[in-house]
């Protein structure tokens, strides 16, 4: 009964962390074609700014684009997907950093980085279950033994 407990408590925390670091991301890339949450491009380091081939705004849809992709497969692989959204909001953490601004947001998108990281750990307990229709039984096969025998 304690493990049935214990694994209903891991999966309910995997699920939460995994419909996050999979939305938010896809939310936030959405947003910057529409500037509704904020003005992105104000975050973007003046430096790395300057030594863009195209405009801020070009970049902050491209990067857009990627933390939809990225949402994406946290949501389909989340053992792959957590890992990349960390990586990525390590990256933008020191962007923001660069900008001599924005310290606090820095501060807050390492820790969330650190949560899609323990996503993407935790991802490696969670067993894949099979997806089946209200009503019809999903038979589970065995896996092959590779044991010495």
């Amino acid at each position: 009964m304690e493990t049935s407990i214990s694994n209903q408590k891991i999966n309910s925390v995997w699920m939460l962390l995994r419909y996050t670091y999979g939305i938010i991301p896809i939310v936030a890339g959405f947003d910057k074609f529409a500037d509704l949450l904020v003005n992105w491009d104000k975050y973007l380091a003046p430096g790395i700014g300057s030594i863009l081939p195209f405009s801020p705004h070009t970049f902050m849809e491209i990067v857009g684009i990627i933390e939809i992709i990225a949402g994406i497969i946290v949501l389909a692989k989340p053992m792959i997907g957590a890992y990349i959204v960390s990586a990525w909001l390590v990256c933008i953490a020191f962007n923001l950093i660069a900008t001599g601004t924005y310290f606090d947001i820095a501060v807050r998108d390492l820790a969330m980085a650190i949560g899609a990281f323990s996503l993407g750990q935790l991802s490696h307990l969670m067993q894949p279950q099979p997806i089946s229709k209200p009503g019809v039984k999903v038979e589970k096969k065995e896996e092959p033994s590779y044991a010495a025998k």
